[in-house]
């Protein structure tokens, strides 16, 4: 094997951003690949022994030894394991076949007693193995690691709702000055949206699904050996026992429509995410937004005054990524020549690729928003300056009072019009309206024109 340094590294993901991405390791790399296909092959050789037809027996002290196998799985057996499959290891020479090293592992790893070698990988296939394995690591992958941090940035949107739901500021749609919002409002949208596909991505990560039924799906091995056995019942009862769901009709591959599945409510989440990444880089450019500089951080190494979002920048760009391979795992592993060819092998090892760029992108973002202070007077400036967005308001008004050329009166004043709180006056006191709707009209602000958003902030979802 060869040694690299973080300098070295192919992939950003285990070279630059490696401190971001070591929480997945324990449940995305090759090692521990290989010491969850050691537990499906040790629990399957044990569910085997339970079966009163075969002659299996082992007590339960073999049973803590083989189960130590993949307990204490180690760096120094990931390397035999790979020795076994490269290389050669012992009397073994090397296998070129992943899940063949595996059970040779277990072979030269069992307890003394215990003469079983032929019942290791009984009557299956390597994609029993492999498609159970990958969801045992798949679904805490995203409870244990992805789903936390999302979970973090979701609560500190609501934080930020809370604190800021009565800031009023300037909305705009089209690009252009709109009908004026809170702060607050605007982030309970993105913590409510978040939390809804959190719910989402937790239901897809507890639905995962798993076979175990030979060759062509047939059971055929396991039926012409022991005909008199439901091995549809123990295949449904191990695949239970591993804490999945059992997939009773499949080719030799599971389909991975429930991986699919997983990978779309992710993508669901980036999303919101990738929209939240550019407003937030929007109203930093528009000064809404003031951020911390950090002392000795350089902002550009030619304008030394620059603090730059690129926290939001990384962010939308390692989602972005990361949208692009969940897509791409979610088409291509629905998908199979026949009942199996080989080609979803190499592309499941970049699951964890994908869940990689996701976390950076979430890591990113909360630091983002842990950096960014609302900016209330250029807020309060820009709505001043803007009172044409009051035409609303005095429309409906008016159109409340029998006006029915309201909107064409306001039209006339404010459309391309620069507008000051002047001419609505005038306005006013042209109309034929009691004096308290003309005082109500002469009271509207913009600052104070936000509706219930404020209150609105009380509706976040998850």
């Amino acid at each position: 094997m060869t040694d690299r340094t973080s300098y070295e590294a192919v992939s950003p993901l285990d070279g630059r951003y490696a401190r971001y991405t070591e929480p997945l390791t324990a449940y995305v790399g090759e090692r521990a690949l290989m010491r969850t296909r050691v537990e499906v092959e040790v629990e399957y050789l044990i569910a085997l022994a339970d079966l009163d037809v075969t002659p299996l027996a082992i007590d339960e002290q073999q049973r803590a030894h083989l189960r130590a196998l993949y307990e204490s799985f180690d760096a120094e057996d990931a390397e035999v394991v790979k020795q076994l499959e490269t290389t050669g290891y012992g009397e073994y020479e090397a296998t070129n076949h992943d899940v063949k090293a595996v059970e040779y592992f277990i072979r030269d790893g069992l307890p003394a007693g215990l003469d079983c070698a032929e019942w290791i990988h009984f009557g299956l296939t390597s994609e029993d193995v492999n498609n159970l394995a990958y969801r045992l690591l798949v679904g805490p992958a995203v409870t244990e690691v992805l789903v936390p941090s999302l979970r973090e940035a979701r609560d500190a949107l609501a934080a930020m709702a809370q604190e800021y739901r009565d800031l009023p500021m300037l909305a705009r749609t089209h690009g252009q000055p709109a009908t004026p919002t809170t702060f607050g409002k605007e982030m309970a949208v993105y913590a409510s949206r978040l939390g809804q596909q959190l719910g989402r991505i937790e239901a897809a990560a507890g639905s995962l699904s798993g076979k175990l039924a030979g060759a062509s799906g047939t059971y055929a091995a396991h039926d012409v050996a022991y005909p008199n056995v439901d091995w549809r019942s123990f295949s449904r009862a191990f695949v239970d026992g591993l804490g999945l769901d059992h997939e009773p009709l499949t080719t030799q591959v599971n389909p991975c429509d429930d991986l699919a599945e997983l990978f779309d409510a992710l993508r669901g989440a980036n999303n919101v995410l990738l929209d939240l990444d550019v407003d937030m880089w929007l109203y930093v450019s528009d000064r809404y937004l003031g951020q911390e500089a950090v002392e000795g951080e350089t902002g550009s190494s030619t304008m030394p005054h620059k603090v730059n979002p690129i926290d939001f920048e990384n962010s939308e760009g390692n989602l972005s990524k990361a949208n692009a391979d969940l897509g791409f795992l979610g088409e291509y592993l629905t998908r199979s020549r026949l009942q199996r060819d080989l080609s979803d092998s190499t592309v499941k090892r970049n699951i964890g690729a994908a869940f990689g760029h996701c976390l950076i992108g979430y890591e990113k973002l909360q630091t983002g928003l842990s950096k960014v202070v609302p900016n209330e007077q250029v807020m309060a400036e820009d709505l001043e300056s803007t009172p044409e967005i009051l035409g609303e308001a005095v429309q409906t008004i008016l159109r409340r009072e029998g006006h029915t050329d309201a909107y064409e009166r306001v039209k006339t004043l404010t459309r391309g019009e620069d507008v000051t709180l002047a001419d609505f006056q005038e306005l006013f006191g042209t109309l034929d309206v009691p004096a308290e709707v003309r005082e109500e009209l002469q009271a509207l602000t913009p600052a104070e024109y936000t509706g219930v958003g404020a209150s609105m902030v009380d509706d976040i979802d998850g």
